[in-house]
């Protein structure tokens, strides 16, 4: 199948049948695109075509709901009448060429049956498009473009907030990097950018970070193969500093895929003592794929971090970062098929697998040492309420974030912990807290 809307609607249809992710999915629908001319252009389509369904699905819905006079029972059908109804909202591909090509691609999945329903709602919506939404704007879920569930969670928890938190959702977010301070200087690369014609500007917060003008591939980056920068977003780049590794300490990383984090504190640090821990073996390839693109190394452990007693030989850390596996509501920007994948009971799942690792991973911390707790979310269960009562419970454990915020004015402060927010903050939506434990007396 060489049709890039076939093979976005079937990247939808999988989305809503929860078997993967853009990330994982994209890849495979990508291989099976051919541009003749070497443009690419099918490809940047194809692409185009399933972040921005992902992206506005929640008032897509409801538009192809009103649109429909039955339940479309097919989900690569409503799949691909959802890829239409962007491209007539959301892109300036010309009306007639956008239903014309998308009756085509019904064909091309063995739906030629349909392809007279796909061209009548493809049109009624084109005809009727102000009505529609005259008659949606009232409803939350068409007004933020966020499942009914998350709409109404993220207003519960920020109120007058939550609108700039669904517009920075709803929008592309910017190409960061990090420049690996340890071979040379932000300005240095700034310069090395300007000269390869790539604009840039230094981040607010992150010593290290550079926000591109325009989205780049990482083949023109200067210096990326040979270690120089990592594009990583400027909340994530926070967590090393916070950390804070000292020479020589012994670290664990746990969570630790893509490994991002993980480079980052080698790049502060070179001579660590630094274990990387994941569950999952695929993602821990992208791990070592960055510490040896970087030139360092870590050792790889392939285990659970809420059972350390299968993995973990007695020695305490000095330091542990715990990137705790969440909802990842702070990086709808980046990862928008989040509005399909997450369902409100996912999180308190989550907020109790979060709260076993975080008591496995005190256990083995070393008195007087620090456990930095982080996440990708923006619901407070995950967050400031996980780790108040984590501190509540344990006597030894100690909210070391308020100092922190009294030296970084970085992200608000919380009842234990600190948040940034998408729209709020520079980068993306990221929780910290950093936590103390008591020495031995």
């Amino acid at each position: 199948m060489n049709d890039p809307r076939a093979l976005a609607a079937r990247v939808i249809a999988r989305l809503y049948q929860d078997r993967g992710s853009l990330q994982r999915l994209l890849p495979w629908a990508e291989k099976q695109i051919d541009d003749p001319d070497g443009s690419g252009k099918n490809r940047a389509l194809l692409r185009e075509l399933c972040y921005g369904t992902a992206r506005f699905a929640p008032r897509l819905e409801l538009i192809l709901d009103k649109l429909s006079k039955k339940t479309i029972k097919d989900e690569e059908l409503a799949a691909l009448m959802l890829v239409g109804l962007y491209q007539l909202e959301y892109t300036r591909i010309p009306d007639h060429a956008a239903i014309g090509a998308t009756v085509e691609a019904a064909r091309a999945l063995k739906l030629g049956h349909a392809t007279g329903v796909v061209n009548g709602v493809l049109r009624n919506a084109l005809r009727n498009k102000e009505a529609l939404t005259r008659k949606l704007s009232g409803n939350p879920q068409f007004s933020s473009a966020h499942p009914e569930w998350l709409q109404q969670a993220i207003k519960a928890a920020w109120g007058t907030e939550a609108r700039t938190i669904f517009t920075a959702n709803n929008t592309n977010p910017p190409m960061t990097l990090r420049v690996n301070l340890s071979r040379n200087s932000r300005d240095e690369y700034l310069g090395q950018l300007e000269a390869a014609g790539i604009p840039a500007q230094a981040c607010e917060w992150s010593q290290a970070g550079l926000v591109l003008e325009s989205p780049v591939a990482v083949s023109r980056l200067p210096g990326f193969e040979d270690g120089l920068v990592s594009v990583q977003d400027q909340s994530a780049q926070l967590a090393g500093p916070l950390l804070d590794p000292q020479p020589d300490e012994k670290i664990l990383d746990a969570c630790a895929a893509p490994g991002g984090k993980t480079c980052h504190l080698l790049e502060l640090q070179p001579d660590l003592d630094l274990s990387a821990l994941d569950i999952e073996e695929d993602r821990l390839d992208r791990v070592i794929e960055n510490l040896e693109r970087l030139g360092v190394g870590a050792q790889i452990i392939c285990a659970d971090a809420a059972e350390p007693e299968h993995w973990w030989d007695g020695e305490q850390f000095d330091r542990i970062l715990l990137d705790a596996p969440c909802s990842a509501t702070g990086v709808i920007r980046r990862n928008p098929d989040i509005k399909l994948l997450r369902r409100a009971e996912d999180i308190p799942e989550l907020a109790a697998l979060q709260g076993k690792i975080l008591r496995a991973m005190w256990r083995l911390l070393k008195p007087g040492g620090t456990l930095l707790y982080a996440t990708c979310s923006i619901l407070p269960e995950e967050n400031s309420a996980q780790v108040a009562r984590f501190v509540a419970e344990t006597p030894d454990a100690r909210d070391n974030t308020p100092q922190l915020l009294n030296e970084q004015p970085w992200g608000l402060p919380q009842d234990a912990g600190m948040q940034l927010l998408p729209g709020i903050h520079a980068g993306d939506g990221f929780y910290y807290a950093k936590l103390e434990k008591a020495k031995n007396n």
